[in-house]
């Protein structure tokens, strides 16, 4: 699964460690779904997706990414 968190948390300019505290979860998971090694849960995936389009598009609900913007899933994994 590719997915762009590094780009989109890099942007406004949030850590590892900050993404990863606001959805409960370890840093080392965030350097893992970043690096594809990791596949999230559905919730994973939605509560990453809330709190890094909260943080670059605040209330402009209408630029707001889904999950599938986020979470890229390769043809060859279904």
């Amino acid at each position: 699964m590719k997915t762009i968190i590094r780009y989109l948390r890099q942007e406004v300019k949030m850590s590892q460690q900050d993404l990863a505290a606001s959805v409960g979860v370890t840093r080392q998971t965030i350097n893992a779904l970043e690096n594809g090694r990791y596949n999230p849960s559905l919730l994973l995936s939605y509560k990453i997706t809330r709190v890094l389009n909260e943080a670059t598009y605040g209330d402009d609900l209408d630029s707001y990414l889904s999950i599938e913007d986020i979470f890229k899933i390769d043809d060859d994994e279904l």
